[in-house]
């Protein structure tokens, strides 16, 4: 029971959390003369923010069961892992940042991840992914893509500078979303087998304490 409230508690910071980066982000944009509220879907980075903030909210109430959550469960824990590496490896250092901007960012690309990713490894919600899990989680990037490639391709928008189609051309664009498509497989493949071994360790801890 102590281990519930404290899991509980955990997932309800985390929460808070993931909703205060997309929130600050809207005012830093709504702020800025040259911001576009509207353009903040198009990031990966928002919406798998709002994916951890919906889920930890499920968990946080103890409303975590079923076939659609756990699915839901895999694209935020996925596309929260996806967000931290890909912007420490891609990302960090283009812009120069400063106060509530700068705030948003540590808190969706930083703050964010790890708190999730943490609470994943120590507490879970254990047992619910499966291999139907992992192929639906592949619908969130491609749904995605499918958004935000189009539109860039109307409005002249691309959130990245790996999907911009008019610099780098669509050859190139595709070849970058092969790799990221194949890196967010890879990783939800990666977080089923961990949890079927944390799950194992769980049980096993659980038959041998008195």
């Amino acid at each position: 029971m102590r281990s519930e409230k404290l899991t509980r508690a955990w997932f309800a910071v985390t929460a808070v959390v993931a909703l205060t980066g997309p929130v600050s982000q809207v005012v830093a944009t709504a702020n800025d003369p040259g911001g576009r509220v509207a353009n903040l879907l198009c990031f990966f980075t928002i919406d798998s923010n709002l994916l951890v903030a919906a889920t930890s909210v499920l968990v946080a109430l103890g409303r975590h069961r079923g076939k659609f959550f756990a699915v839901l469960w895999l694209d935020a824990l996925v596309g929260i892992i996806v967000t931290g590496i890909v912007y420490q490896v891609a990302l960090a250092g283009l812009y120069e940042l400063h106060g509530l901007s700068l705030f948003s960012d540590t808190m969706l690309h930083r703050v964010t991840p790890i708190l999730f990713v943490l609470g994943w490894l120590v507490a879970g919600p254990r047992g619910a992914l499966t291999w139907r899990t992992v192929w639906w989680s592949l619908l969130y990037p491609l749904a995605w893509l499918a958004f935000t490639l189009p539109r860039g391709a109307i409005t002249g928008f691309y959130p990245y500078p790996f999907l911009d189609a008019a610099a780098l051309g669509y050859g190139r664009v595709t070849i970058n979303c092969v790799v990221i498509g194949v890196f967010f497989t890879v990783l939800a493949i990666g977080a089923l087998l961990l949890d079927r071994r944390l799950s194992k360790k769980s049980l096993t801890i659980s038959a041998t304490t008195p």
